[in-house]
């Protein structure tokens, strides 16, 4: 039985051809810990609560790409994944240069790093995931041109790599359906 995804895509697809444009960029869900690049046209989604999300973009070449981690920095190097935001915001950068991008062309955005509250547990995390991200691009010599940081609220991020446009839905709390076709906890709860 096809998903809500299945019938979307379906019904883009019967759009363009009718209207005779290309198709719908490919769509991508990105969890933490992970890392997107692609020369296509892609629209990457991911839902963030203290976990950060570092979108960068190349202006000449029009290709972006997206990281998602959980914490701010692992000092350990035998121990690095990009569930580490000094890792995974290095990495992207060097990602898009291996693709023959600039630093000069390259802009960078920042999302998610949020809380329930001051004192709740993960509040000095989402502080730190976005310190971390501002500290890596500033080093990489990357202007952060948009954010959207911080805060007692979940986002939902909507992030197309071939215009750099993104949305961000912010909501009280993040539910099942949120998740929505992926189910994914984080030690025992969402990011």
């Amino acid at each position: 039985m096809p998903d809500r995804r299945d019938k979307r895509r379906e019904g883009l697809g019967r759009k363009a051809a009718e209207s005779h444009q290309a198709p719908a960029a490919g769509e991508y869900f990105l969890k933490p810990g992970y890392i997107y690049l692609s020369r296509e046209p892609a629209v990457i989604y991911c839902v963030l609560g203290s976990c950060v999300a570092v979108c960068l973009w190349d202006r000449r070449q029009r290709i972006g790409g997206m990281n998602h981690f959980q914490y701010p920095q692992i000092p350990d190097r035998t121990q690095a994944t990009a569930r580490y935001g000094n890792v995974a915001t290095l990495a992207l950068v060097r990602l898009l240069l291996a693709e023959g991008t600039d630093r000069g062309t390259l802009e960078g955005q920042i999302f998610g790093g949020g809380s329930r509250g001051p004192g709740s547990p993960e509040a000095e995390i989402g502080r730190q995931n976005v310190s971390t991200a501002k500290e890596v691009l500033a080093r990489q010599g990357i202007a952060v041109t948009s954010e959207d940081v911080g805060g007692t609220r979940g986002r939902k991020l909507i992030y197309n790599t071939e215009t750099n446009e993104a949305v961000v839905l912010k909501v009280e709390r993040l539910r099942e359906e949120d998740w929505y076709p992926y189910r994914l906890e984080t030690e025992g709860r969402p990011c």
